[in-house]
């Protein structure tokens, strides 16, 4: 049985809130970063406001109503007690309860176990001569766990009437009573040699490293390193200003000031006490510590008590979550302007993130019971007022939706976030959902959205901020920084910095040179952070007021592990890396910053230094060649040169091998789709079923050898019918019906070289042999043009849809069958034959020649491509056309040019073009050189090209119209042409495109002097061909392929 006298050994664990004070960590564990030594406890935090204002006179204590006879410290037969102190500052303790292995405990102050251990231990002194080194009132540091040092005051035991103890468990130790000091009050018993005469707070670093130095164990070192939580930090500090406090006093007024005295509770209390919920005492010993309603003057009431456990209970591990949110209120200053619902709101306040009410309507917010004004938990259904008014403002905007600009809810499942139709569709992030609805930005990673990663951006779990709809992936590879991290899935992201500081507006420390042509001149400034830009470089008019780059306008923010450079005071620009504030230095982490600040690590000097985004800029790789050409170079920039050097091929080596084993990781599996087995109608479409007497019978009969098989004479498979059982003569014998019974080949879903997955064949095929049904959802031709809306809208670049009728398509996409991974190709070994099986209309692939085993199975898209851009074939055929929907060459158009290219070695005789006939140019359009030139088909045009100016390999084929005719910015139809290269805008981008030139006012381009537009230089040839880029052939994604007839 256990000694009742465990009852109190970790009754500070509990006045701790279940939290777990740990010392800061090392400095950054970079090869290139110094060690440094970690400080426990910091001086810049502000003093903790004091635990009780001073009284005139001693507060009213039960204890004076209680007969002489009993002593002054004897406890009740009450199962609690409040604890007081004599005078200020005022502590006062209630003892809820004492448990010994699931059952109260005590009874009287000095019974059963209580009294024969007491006599044990006498007997024990006197025996072994043991010596009480410390006695009541003096001052001590005791030590409890992984919780560091804490100042504390020997005391007597409310009990046991003494201070000391043998510990009867195992060896026999001498334990100490003692009381802590802090902002909860609290006593245990601790082991003699966990404490240490207190000699002032200097002394705390000290023990804190002799710990540290005697820990053997690695778990508990590691648990020493880890930080300090900031709510414990600002609780040690309150107790080392009252042993302060206490230390200049003598041994007897701290016994007068600070020993705690126990009296019985209010019985009315306790009966209420009982009556609360589990929630609601949760959320009682949650708020006993902060601050108590104003009476007149402001004077706390001296009759407040806090309520504390003092029962031995298991020690519980602490929330991770409970503990970010502690910190993050405490460390932070959050100055800025509410420029959401956010601050404004209950449901958002960062103090506390337990205890909340959780709103039953649409919106699903979370708020503090007496934010809303409630003095208790409300029963039944809750619903806030914006539910039961039903109007919701726009997340983004913050603005409440009027006549004419309803806005619309989420059509995620639990998202409670409403948005304007035009304030959404703006968000970067935002994705179209199959209802019809919107997907907003708070459910897919924002870095991953940029970096172009759609397929990664909606999976893994997501941090949201609570006051913009943004989210990032947990870690710290997705989270800008600066970003607040409140709990494991809620965090204020960098963008809500405080907008003022000394009462003056912020701007950016922005670089003298231009981003582009690095050249100085007149610069247009972003106002977000350093980038400055040549407005002709940009190709832009000088914009009034407000202006922001791309990057900033996109949302691209600083990551952690990111090398930048830092404008910090009258320095130069210096190399720094991005640090996570959970792994500087403890001194570092308690610098005053705000949301949006992150620290930096300077390499050469090795400091650390609070920044925010406005003074950072992204290193790249070439910076430090651009940087050694300069003069004045000391020492120390030298070393940061080359130690950012170094350090940005170390993060670069990591960036390739995490994405080079994300991808292999990615590539063991085809992308995720839902297999089905026959075609699935979708909205308006009806699968048609025709009557036995409409079916066709076919002339076969039971007796042949093969009926109705590819070498019969079936009349239905002729006329690519499938027999029905039940009217075929041939009955079950027949062999025209692949479809219905599903008789496919062996296939496999196999990885391709630079094709993505592709489908091959286990098995040997004959010519015309039925290899598998093309199965997915049956569309009208509506729903086509919506998912391709869709997709477009959500970057999709694969497709799968297949033509079924005039007016219904076949889409593979989200369901389907092993079909949707056969390749294109040029030269296929397969095709698509339309087949009617029961009335219905059915896609079967069948083979064009016999097949070997393990060969991949293709057949020609016959891709209908929408929009003027094209996508590249790679299937690597002879007679490849280089894109999807070209027709192939064929034998005769193959042998056709392999004459013209033997007749070039021949003489060939000039004709004379007769006058009046459409002629072209003799010169490249592109570089002004002769040769063997492409004509352009369109009518009117002269222009021509070299086929490597257009970066093809053989002529095209077909009617063929130049770049010319296209928008050099997005490719749409163009209607202002430069006359002296092939770049040309549309409507959309030719506002300040073009310039009337000195030549007759023919309009020119950028790339051109108005007054000398024929004069060529580098830069209008290297534009020119820049105009013809996007005629490159294009590479094929790895995952799926477009297929349409």
């Amino acid at each position: 049985c256990r000694s009742p006298t465990m009852d109190f050994s970790f009754s500070f664990m509990q006045g701790i809130m279940g939290n777990t004070i740990h010392p800061l960590p090392l400095p950054l564990p970079s090869q290139h970063h110094l060690s440094q030594t970690p400080h426990i406890m910091t001086h810049t935090l502000p003093p903790p406001p004091p635990l009780h204002l001073p009284s005139s006179s001693p507060p009213p204590s039960l204890v004076d109503s209680t007969p002489s006879s009993q002593p002054s410290h004897a406890l009740s037969n009450t199962p609690g007690g409040v604890l007081k102190k004599t005078s200020s500052p005022e502590i006062k303790l209630k003892i809820i309860k004492t448990y010994q292995n699931g059952k109260e405990l005590f009874e009287s102050a000095l019974c059963g176990d209580l009294l024969q251990e007491l006599q044990v231990m006498h007997a024990f002194i006197q025996e072994t001569g043991f010596c009480k080194e410390f006695v009541i009132g003096d001052l001590v540091w005791s030590k409890v766990g992984t919780y560091p040092w804490w100042p504390c005051m020997v005391s007597s035991d409310p009990q046991m009437k003494v201070h000391t103890r043998i510990n009867t468990r195992g060896k026999r130790n001498l334990e100490y009573h003692v009381q802590f000091f802090g902002s909860v009050a609290e006593r245990a018993w601790i082991h003699e040699k966990r404490i240490v005469m207190y000699q002032g707070k200097q002394q705390f670093d000290e023990l804190q490293c002799e710990t540290l130095r005697k820990a053997t164990n690695p778990v508990e070192k590691h648990k020493l390193l880890k930080p300090i939580p900031q709510r414990e930090r600002s609780q040690w500090e309150v107790g080392v200003g009252h042993a302060e406090d206490a230390f200049v006093m003598t041994k007897q007024e701290r016994i007068d000031n600070y020993t705690f005295i126990y009296v019985d509770p209010d019985p009315n209390e306790a009966t209420a006490s009982k009556k609360l919920s589990v929630r609601a005492e949760k959320r009682n010993r949650r708020s006993s510590g902060s601050i108590g309603k104003k009476e007149d003057g402001g004077v706390k009431s001296p009759d407040r008590e806090h309520e504390i456990s003092d029962a031995c209970k298991p020690l519980k591990k602490r929330s991770r979550a409970s503990t970010d949110v502690e910190m993050a209120s405490s460390q932070y200053r959050d100055t800025s302007d509410s420029d959401s619902r956010g601050l404004n709101d209950p449901q958002v306040r960062l103090e506390n993130t337990q205890g909340l009410v959780v709103c039953e309507g649409d919106c699903s917010r979370q708020f503090h019971s007496e934010c809303l004004g409630l003095t208790s938990l409300p029963e039944g259904r809750f619903t806030c007022l914006e539910c039961r008014n039903g109007n919701h403002p726009c997340f983004s905007c913050k603005t409440v939706g009027q006549e004419g600009q309803e806005v619309t809810r989420c059509s995620v499942l639990g998202c409670g976030c409403y948005y304007h139709e035009d304030c959404v569709r703006k968000l970067p992030g935002t994705t179209s959902s199959p209802d019809g609805g919107f997907c907003c930005p708070q459910h897919s990673c924002s870095t991953c959205c940029l970096e172009r990663d759609l397929q990664r951006a909606t999976k893994g779990r997501l941090m949201r901020c609570i006051r913009c709809p943004l989210a990032y992936h947990t870690g710290d590879s997705c989270v800008a920084a600066g970003s607040v991290i409140l709990t494991h899935h809620i965090m204020i992201c960098s963008s809500h910095g405080s907008a003022k500081r000394n009462g003056l507006l912020t701007s950016p420390i922005n670089v003298g040179w231009c981003f582009l042509c690095a050249r100085g001149g007149k610069l247009l400034c972003c106002d977000s952070c350093p980038a400055s830009f040549h407005p002709e470089c940009l190709e832009i008019e000088m914009p009034e007021g407000a202006w922001s780059c791309s990057d900033c306008r996109a949302g691209k923010k600083p990551h952690y592990k990111q090398i930048v450079w830092v404008k910090l005071g009258n320095y130069r620009w210096w190399p720094a890396e991005i640090c996570n504030p959970r792994l500087v230095p403890s001194n570092i982490q308690s610098l005053r910053h705000d949301v949006g600040d992150f620290p930096v690590f300077f390499f050469g000097s090795h400091d650390y230094y609070w920044i925010n985004q406005g003074r950072v800029f992204p290193y790249v790789e070439n910076d430090k060649n651009f940087v050694t050409g300069q003069i004045n170079i000391n020492k120390t920039f030298k070393k940061a040169l080359e130690e950012a050097a170094r350090r940005f091929q170390e993060l670069k080596a990591q960036r390739e091998s995490r994405e080079a084993l994300e991808q292999e990781r990615n590539s063991r599996k085809p992308p995720p789709y839902k297999l089905i087995k026959s075609n699935k109608p979708v909205g308006k479409v009806q699968v048609h079923v025709a009557d036995l007497s409409e079916i066709p019978r076919c002339n076969c009969r039971p007796a042949d050898e093969h009926p109705c098989s590819l070498d019969s004479q079936c009349l239905n498979r002729m006329l690519q019918y499938e027999c029905h059982p039940q009217v075929c003569p041939a009955g079950d014998s027949c062999e025209n019906q692949c479809f219905s019974k599903r008789l496919y080949a062996e296939t496999e879903v196999m990885k391709t070289d630079g094709r993505g997955w592709g489908l091959t064949t286990n098995q040997a095929l004959r010519k015309g042999d039925f290899v598998t049904e093309y199965v997915g959802e049956v569309i009208d031709s509506e729903e086509c043009q919506q998912r391709i809306k869709r997709a477009h809208e959500n970057h999709v670049t694969n497709f799968y849809m297949l033509t079924l009728t005039k007016d219904r398509v076949i889409d593979a996409g989200p369901k389907g069958n092993s079909a949707r991974f056969m390749n294109h190709s040029c030269s296929p070994n397969c095709e698509t034959q339309k087949w009617t099986v029961n009335g219905d209309v059915r896609i079967g692939l069948f083979t064009l020649y016999d097949i070997e085993a393990g060969t991949e199975l293709t057949f020609n898209y016959n891709l209908h491509c929408v929009g003027n851009r094209r996508t590249s074939c790679h299937c690597g055929s002879d007679n490849c056309s280089g894109f999807l929907g070209v027709q192939p060459t064929s034998a005769v158009v193959m042998e056709k040019e392999e004459k013209a290219r033997n007749a070039k070695l021949k003489p060939k005789k000039r004709k004379l073009r007769p006058e009046g006939k459409h002629t072209h140019e003799y010169f490249c359009f592109c570089c002004g050189e002769g040769g063997e030139l492409v004509m352009c088909d369109r009518k009117d045009c002269p222009k021509a090209y070299h086929l490597l100016c257009l970066n093809l390999t053989k002529p095209p084929y077909g009617r063929w119209e130049c770049p010319w005719h296209d928008c050099s910015v997005c490719g749409a139809a163009a209607s202002s042409l430069c006359d002296f290269c092939p770049r040309s805008f549309c409507q959309d981008h030719e506002a300040g495109a073009l310039t009337a030139s000195s030549l007759e006012g023919r309009p020119c381009c950028s790339s051109h002097n108005p007054l000398s537009p024929l004069d060529a230089d580098s830069s209008s040839t290297q534009l020119r061909h820049s105009a013809l880029s996007t005629v490159g052939i294009k590479e094929e994604p790895e995952t799926g392929q477009q297929a349409a007839e």
